[in-house]
């Protein structure tokens, strides 16, 4: 059975969180004097971050390995107050390229603990947002994963307890786990909106109505992007052989053994470049027809940082 159609999904890639990151990054070296310094990959990329890198951007795990006085950019998945108070005292010039929707939760998680609440927060132990907003409250706040570790919750006041999630997670599984606290604890509360970023449900509402209609699905992403490996979950779950790639040279031709019709989406951190190389690779084996597969629309801007649009404006005018 040969290759024949790709299907391309819609909407797919980089949200509105990771261009404005991005955007910040370029702007920022056009505007300030290198080295620029980034703290983390700036979003889950490998591609992304060689690019930025080649331009003289300087990755670092710390800011211990940033001079005093250098400027820093702090990455999408947002930072602890115990970074910023580090940047602080180092006299560093700081931009801030937190998603606004990571933010978001950061700030529930302070009201929450200034109301004496236990908070559970659903995500991924060791992922660098849910580190971020462990940090804002680490006396209140418990980290759970699966509906599973419901049970094992021991809150100081059941009465008193609220719950918020990573913004990157799965949403069925998120809503299972979601369920088994509600019933555990009838009194939780929640965040207004879901935590999970409109982008995050976007791309996984795609792949399961895609994973229905292709025999294989294939996910652009890298393996440290936790948008792109639900995906991939998705996928399977769903029906369709999956597979997290870097990029097209990650492709196994056992893959499209008996794939008439290939899927192709890709995390909200990797670009379209690498999206329209991997349908490229399909062509060349075979496919004929390429079909947007489109389930929603999105329209969703994040402004730049005050300080940043305040010094590129300066910039230009001076």
């Amino acid at each position: 059975m040969p290759l024949e159609k790709v299907l391309l999904a819609k909407p797919r890639g980089f949200c509105a969180g990771v261009v404005r990151a991005v955007d910040i990054v370029n702007i920022a070296l056009e505007v300030y004097e290198k080295p620029l310094y980034v703290r983390k990959e700036i979003v889950h990329n490998r591609h992304v971050v060689d690019e930025l890198r080649a331009k003289g951007t300087v990755f670092v795990d710390s800011l211990e390995e940033v001079p005093e006085g250098a400027t820093v950019v702090f990455s999408a998945h947002g930072v602890s107050p115990e970074v910023r108070d580090t940047a602080k005292a180092k006299k560093l010039k700081v931009i801030d390229a937190t998603c606004p929707l990571v933010t978001k939760v950061h700030l529930e998680a302070v009201k929450y603990a200034r109301e004496g609440s236990t908070i559970v927060l659903i995500g991924h132990k060791g992922h660098e947002e849910v580190v971020g907003t462990m940090g804002e409250a680490p006396e209140h706040m418990v980290l759970i994963s699966s509906k599973d570790e419901v049970s094992l919750l021991n809150p100081l006041d059941p009465n008193r307890i609220a719950y918020l999630t990573q913004t990157t997670l799965s949403l069925d599984e998120t809503r299972e786990i979601i369920a088994a606290l509600r019933a555990r604890f009838p009194n939780i509360m929640g965040p207004p909106s879901e935590d999970i970023c409109y982008a995050t449900q976007n791309r996984q509402e795609s792949v399961q109505a895609m994973a229905k209609c292709a025999d294989l699905i294939l996910v652009v992403g890298s393996a440290n992007s936790s948008n792109s490996n639900r995906l991939v979950e998705e996928a399977k779950k769903f029906g369709a052989q999956a597979y997290l790639i870097d990029d097209y040279r990650d492709i196994q031709e056992g893959w499209l053994t008996n794939v008439r019709v290939a899927g192709v989406t890709a995390g909200a951190s990797a670009p379209e470049v690498l999206v329209q190389q991997v349908v490229e690779h399909l062509r060349s084996r075979g496919a004929q027809a390429v079909e947007e597969f489109e389930t929603t629309k999105e329209n969703v801007h994040f402004a730049l940082p005050a300080n940043l649009a305040h010094d590129l404006t300066a910039k230009r005018v001076g």
